[in-house]
């Protein structure tokens, strides 16, 4: 079992340091609000981008320059990978930042999504050391490469109600923690 500890992801006989949602932890994560879910969430897929990686694992999908994610609640294909071109509110699978370079897909509210419940709760390589995710779960490179060569297709996360993430406004180091350029 992998989990979330104060300290980062416990998993394969490790600690991997992560950045989780701005908005802390929630038990009732609703699109938008920024949370990373509590809960027990399943990885269902991998994807990678091709042209900067090499495969991650036998079972990891290519993104392709046309894969999007619906972010769009009252859309009926809200959380889900879809193709572009789409009209409905979405995100670019095939970020030009390195962000989407893997991505590990959890079955947070997916594949049957209900409005508004979140979407795209994903694991993926972080932005910068103490940047928080919009509801991810982000990993260093080096460590997201090295855990998603070890996962398995259906690898459960573990992500207790830690009170340290639960905070409004979340402690320095949490990987939720206000930024210098918050607003109090």
């Amino acid at each position: 079992m992998i989990r979330l500890t104060p300290g980062g992801l416990v998993a394969f006989g490790r600690r991997y340091p992560v950045q989780i949602g701005r908005g802390g932890l929630s038990r009732t994560k609703q699109e938008g609000d920024g949370a990373t879910p509590v809960g027990r969430l399943r990885v269902v897929e991998m994807l990678y981008r091709a042209g900067r990686l090499p495969r991650p694992t036998a079972w990891a999908r290519p993104i392709g320059p046309q894969d999007l994610w619906c972010d769009a609640p009252d859309h009926p294909a809200y959380n889900q990978l879809v193709r572009a071109p789409f009209a409905a509110s979405h995100e670019r699978m095939a970020r030009p930042d390195p962000l989407y370079d893997i991505v590990l897909v959890s079955d947070w509210n997916y594949p049957q999504a209900a409005p508004g419940k979140g979407s795209a709760i994903f694991l993926h390589q972080r932005r910068r050391l103490c940047y928080p995710t919009a509801g991810c779960i982000a990993l260093r490179r080096a460590d997201l490469i090295d855990f998603a060569q070890r996962l398995t297709p259906g690898a459960e996360i573990e992500i207790p109600p830690l009170a340290c993430f639960l905070l409004g406004r979340n402690t320095s180091g949490s990987g939720a923690a206000p930024r210098p350029f918050d607003k109090a």
